[in-house]
């Protein structure tokens, strides 16, 4: 098996950032990005996500690659970071399918950039397949940096085993990205405590570690920030820091 050669994480400390974080309804909104993804959306709806997202000031609002446009022009003025999927639900896409899907949006404004590994070549587990995952990840990465933007690679966990987590980190690591992500949120699961403790122990203070797929409550995000998560996408963004708040 062909080993990914990364220096070795620095110790991270979890509870430490799950206390900040948890500490107001500012800090919390701060880790959280405010997702609608569902194909349904409408543009009107993708107007009310930027404005929730706005008023309390969550990190970043991630839409589908056709509202880019939309959802920049509306957050224009705030410091809410306008984001969208690349090679989504599936990551099965040719490598200049994602490169210029990402040069699109990075044009229409995006600002951060949740790619899907190629799941298949991951699993597929030869020392070639792996290094074509780690190129399709580079090639995003490298377009991102030129435009100043971010990042994320989905690994969709639910679909791997222990060991392939632990590969696709150290694939997402090696290529650079800025945060490994749990999952899409379209597949059979969704973010567990066992799979950010897994991500965050690969990963250490060297990568961020986005916790997706039902987060949906306080009690959820306080897990996923306590196992190792330094980012949270969710739907329901607002009434997670609405519970932090202590409002009905």
């Amino acid at each position: 098996m062909h080993t990914v050669s990364i220096a070795e994480p620095v110790t991270y400390d979890a509870a430490a950032f799950a206390s900040q974080a948890l500490s107001s309804n500012a800090a919390l909104a701060a880790v959280l990005d405010h997702t609608l993804l569902r194909p349904e959306v409408t543009r009107a709806q993708i107007i009310r996500l930027c404005h929730e997202a706005a008023e309390h000031s969550f990190a970043c609002v991630v839409v589908n690659p056709i509202w880019v446009g939309v959802a920049a022009e509306t957050l224009a003025g705030t410091a809410v970071r306008t984001g969208t999927v690349v090679g989504f639900p599936l990551g099965a896409y040719l490598g200049a399918s994602k490169t210029d899907e990402a040069k699109r949006v990075l044009k229409l404004g995006a600002q951060d950039l949740d790619m899907v590994l190629n799941i298949g070549l991951l699993k597929s587990g030869t020392r070639d397949d792996y290094d074509a995952a780690k190129k399709d990840i580079r090639g995003v990465v490298e377009l991102a940096r030129g435009a100043g933007a971010v990042v994320k690679v989905i690994l969709e966990t639910c679909l791997l085993t222990f060991e392939e987590k632990h590969r696709a980190t150290e694939i997402a690591l090696a290529a650079g990205a800025d945060f490994v992500q749990t999952s899409t949120g379209f597949s059979t699961g969704g973010a567990t405590v066992d799979d950010i403790t897994l991500m965050r122990s690969v990963a250490g203070d060297r990568m961020g570690v986005k916790a997706t797929g039902g987060v949906r409550s306080l009690a959820d995000a306080s897990a996923m920030l306590h196992a190792g998560a330094t980012r949270i996408g969710a739907s329901a963004s607002v009434k997670i820091v609405t519970e932090l708040a202590g409002r009905p």
